[in-house]
């Protein structure tokens, strides 16, 4: 049923999720798609714990066993958000609407919920997420009557089987992408999830590793590593590994850690190892080697500005973000680990003191065996080029295979980048093998004052590609549509 969603057909749950952003796009207090996935996020998260805790106590009573609630009665999703007549059909009799909604859901639900994170017994816990997801985001719904609506709709969705939560984080990641394209500051949660899976398959996490993430975002790379895990036949002490011991994630911005906590849960880990903290607020000095993982994917925000107290924490003092989260990876990979990191592709060319510094580290204490030189387009709305670091900690690097991805087109949003577009990498990758896109580059041969490693391809001429007259026709068709949509969108409001 995934496969058949992700083709471009539709799904059971499709239509409801277009309801709901309907709902949400009439909503005054919802302005942008950041709002829309933030304010849907947090009643899916309710509505899957409602589900989960019927699943338990269902199996609780079949066992002949008790079952204690997380959620007390009085603030369970079938009693305020969905409560339902004996037949199973809404009580609307019950529910609440108007400004009693509102007043419910400020003044008693999420302090309520908030309260969760001072009861857990740890922060592995569920009961310890709702609490920090609950007193990170805030509900924007000015209009009980808006929010009424779209709890009835989220109420039509379900998470019991495995294949309706496929289903559903399938719908979800759709949503994340479309905030990821409106731009802003949408932008830096999404990864192209073709990309991220190259970059798997190139480090090849295997179960019992833990994987990290301390830029998580929208979880892109921990949810894809888990479906990439997943596709071996596992045992119940294996799972219990996956579910528990094997992702974990840091993240700094409230709606990134509200996102990331539900597409893990989405995609099948109940209780994600996801903390809202600064990474980078961490003295490097004090990472010890229980800190530290086999496997490190991420793709770290560029272009951002460290305070100078922040900076301190670092040997390599640089105001570039993405410079001091290289610097945090290296330290927090095992001996012999492996990471694939995504990184400006001035990086291998900048000639500032940081940046030297940084690749005299990378290639002195790691084996920078793979650089994947991304084209421009490969993410939306970002305006720069990108590469990708792949490499493993304890060994000098001795010899660096660079691939130049070409998919023969200009990336763009009518465009993007997909899975075929990176099979030739991942399969020549496998042997560093020599190609008219890949070349290999011997240390030795690196300038050790500069240790540039901007090295164009010697094996072909880079061509600079043109949009045909077809393409840009078609994306402004395409911008046209979504123009009229809106304005239909306002028309109806009118």
């Amino acid at each position: 049923m995934l496969e058949i969603a992700r083709s471009g057909g539709g799904s059971r749950f499709e239509q409801t999720f277009k309801n709901l952003d309907d709902v949400l796009w009439k909503e005054a207090g919802c302005t942008t798609e950041l709002d829309y996935t933030e304010q849907s996020s947090w009643m899916l998260f309710l509505k899957y714990l409602d589900d989960l805790e019927q699943e338990r106590a269902l199996k609780a009573e079949l066992e002949g066993k008790p079952y204690k609630f997380i959620i007390d009665k009085d603030h369970r999703w079938s009693v305020w958000a969905a409560p339902k007549k004996t037949d199973g059909s809404f009580d609307h009799d019950k529910a609440l609407t108007g400004d009693d909604l509102i007043e419910y859901v400020n003044g008693k639900l999420f302090p309520y919920l908030h309260g969760f994170k001072q009861r857990a017994e740890g922060p592995d816990t569920i009961e310890y997420k709702i609490g920090e997801i609950f007193g990170e985001i805030k509900n924007k719904f000015q209009s009980g009557y808006s929010l009424r609506d779209a709890l009835e709709l989220v109420d039509e969705l379900r998470f019991q089987s495995q294949q309706e939560k496929h289903e559903l984080s399938h719908l979800y990641e759709e949503k994340i992408k479309r905030m990821g394209n409106a731009g802003r500051n949408g932008g830096e949660y999404y990864t192209p999830r073709p990309l991220i899976r190259a970059i798997i398959q190139v480090v090849n996490p295997r179960v019992g590793q833990r994987i990290y993430d301390g830029a998580v975002g929208s979880a892109g790379f921990l949810c894809e590593a888990y479906d990439y895990l997943m596709k071996e036949k596992l045992s119940t002490t294996q799972l219990k590994v996956l579910q528990s011991k094997t992702f974990y994630g840091k993240e700094k911005k409230s709606l990134a850690y509200v996102i990331a906590i539900m597409n893990m849960i989405l995609h099948g880990i109940e209780a994600p190892n996801i903390i809202h903290t600064n990474t980078l607020s961490e003295n490097l000095a004090d990472v010890q080697d229980k800190d530290r993982f086999e496997v490190i994917l991420a793709n770290p925000p560029f272009g951002g500005k460290e305070r100078k107290e922040v900076q301190q924490n670092f040997p390599i003092r640089s105001g570039e973000t993405a410079f001091l989260f290289l610097q945090h990876f290296i330290k927090m990979l095992k001996p012999g680990g492996r990471a694939g990191i995504v990184i400006k592709n001035t990086f291998l060319s900048n000639m500032d003191n940081a940046s030297v510094s940084l690749r005299k580290l990378l290639l002195e204490t790691c084996n920078l065996h793979t650089v994947l030189d991304c084209p421009s387009g490969t993410f939306q709305g970002a305006g720069v080029k990108t590469v990708v670091l792949f490499f493993e900690k304890g060994a000098p690097t001795r010899k660096i295979w660079f691939y130049q991805l070409d998919p023969g087109r200009n990336l763009g949003k009518t465009n993007p980048l997909n899975d075929d577009d990176l099979n030739e990498f991942v399969e020549l990758q496998k042997t560093s093998a020599s190609s008219p896109k890949s070349w290999s580059v011997d240390v030795k041969n690196v300038d050790t004052t500069t240790f540039d490693l901007s090295v164009s391809n010697p094996n072909g001429r880079k061509v600079e590609a043109h949009r045909s007259s077809l393409e840009i026709i078609e994306e402004i068709a395409e911008l046209d549509s979504e123009t009229a949509e809106a304005l239909d969108r306002i028309k109806a409001l009118l």
